[in-house]
């Protein structure tokens, strides 16, 4: 096999700090936007962030209105009924204020009234069909709303298959946001369960892209055949760095402190760092397993969340198999899965001895220091769903394929079993 030999990075222009978000109107008008749509959900639009946003855009002489019917944990449902609200005007732009389930829904808003098509036309192969966007989409500026996703830096949107019963992907260049305005000042109304879990998610798309398997150890590509996710390559793991860096100072003091402004900037340069980093690396069999756990999922329904349905929070969901799934790929990069552990909790790392076990002890210690729930069995799963649960997972070969090793069935049932309960 002829390897590859090239990788691609990109990003977002970024504006980063408090009070970033007052400038967004500006920048619209030097795209010569004439008209903005705000997309956010209600319970973002409640802090009133939402309308200071679009107060900002129509000071700037842009026409804008809001969209607040976006749904936590997105579904192909949700997505219709925003695409829908959207192709009702002509919107020049479009302006994402929330977190990764806002920045997702406009996402698919954008490109579904650019390019209409069915939602499974766009969804990422074996589950739809994978087709690229045909031509270029309008602006998206990002604003998020949580230290989390990453959304704002990366060319993918997330939604939940009702009738499949799992989630799904829809990846292209494309997607990326126009510009990331990043204002820490957005985040300080999280509740603290919403902060852990939107920062295991941060965590966990840095170790993952972290870890992934190399991008010169995949068959060489032409030109058109590139995908958004090229494997680890040496950009990616300098975002991805400095962003263990920042996690490993900044978590624990902004979940237990929604106030402390160094820490709430510090997550939300970490969530962008890791978003500049998975968002072209990719990441693996966490995400991977998150689908079915949170588009399975009965009963559970999470503290500081809306409760009107059950859901499992992305966050939680990628987490809750994360120790296993590094116990599984520490063979491939000994020494990278101890560093990233260093990085994260030093004296963690150091006081475990046996080195596969440093990193999921440093994950566990923090997952039970924030309040991460213990397990699959914690959000409702018992060892009778884990079939069920493998079969999602090994539908998502887009991420199964960034792993650092071969992912099997009987892989993906181990992962789980060991993942029931994580301390």
């Amino acid at each position: 096999m002829v390897t590859e030999s090239v990788f691609t990075w990109g990003a977002p222009p970024l504006k980063f700090g408090p009070g970033a978000a007052e400038e967004i109107g500006f920048e619209l008008a030097q795209l010569g936007v004439r008209s903005a749509l705000v997309v956010t959900d209600a319970g973002v639009a409640g802090t009133g962030f939402p309308a200071r946003v679009a107060s900002a855009i129509e000071a700037a002489g842009v026409t804008v209105a809001v969209y607040d019917g976006v749904r936590v944990e997105p579904t192909d449902v949700s997505f219709a009924e925003a695409v829908s609200f959207a192709a009702q005007e002509d919107w020049q732009a479009f302006v994402a204020v929330g977190g990764g389930s806002v920045i997702d829904t406009a996402k698919a808003m954008n490109l579904m009234t650019s390019h209409p098509a069915d939602v499974l036309d766009y969804v990422n192969k074996p589950i739809g069909k994978g087709m690229a966007p045909p031509g270029p989409l309008k602006p998206l500026i990002a604003v998020p709303t949580t230290a989390g996703t990453g959304a704002e830096s990366t060319p993918v949107c997330v939604l939940d298959l009702l009738s499949l019963h799992v989630k799904a992907g829809i990846s292209h260049p494309r997607l990326r946001p126009s510009l990331a305005v990043v204002d820490p000042l957005a985040t300080l109304s999280m509740p603290p369960e919403v902060t852990a879990a939107s920062g295991m998610d941060v965590l966990c798309h840095a170790l993952e892209s972290y870890t992934a398997r190399p991008y010169d150890t995949f068959a060489k590509k032409k030109a058109e055949e590139r995908v958004p996710y090229c494997g680890s390559n040496p950009i990616s793991d300098v975002w991805t760095e400095k962003t263990l860096s920042l996690l490993s100072k900044a978590f624990r003091r902004a979940v237990l402190n929604g106030n402390d402004l160094k820490a709430r900037t510090d997550m939300m340069l970490a969530a962008t760092m890791a978003g500049m980093g998975f968002g072209n690396a990719g990441v693996h069999i966490p995400h991977a397993c998150a689908y079915p756990i949170a588009g399975r999922v009965r009963d559970y329904r999470p503290a500081g969340y809306p409760q009107g349905e059950p859901m499992v929070p992305h966050g939680q969901s990628v987490s809750l198999t994360a120790p296993a799934a590094f116990r599984f790929t520490f063979p491939t990069d000994p020494e990278r899965h101890v560093h990233a552990a260093r990085l994260l909790d030093a004296a963690t790392a150091d006081a475990e001895p046996n080195p596969r076990e440093k990193l999921p002890a440093v994950l566990t210690v923090l997952m039970r220091d924030i309040g991460i729930p213990n397990g699959i069995s914690a959000v409702g799963y018992t060892e009778q769903d884990i079939p069920a649960l493998v079969d999602g997972t090994l539908k998502q070969q887009r991420l199964l394929n960034v792993a650092p090793r071969q992912v099997t069935g009987e892989a993906i049932c181990e992962i789980f079993e060991e993942s029931l309960s994580n301390w």
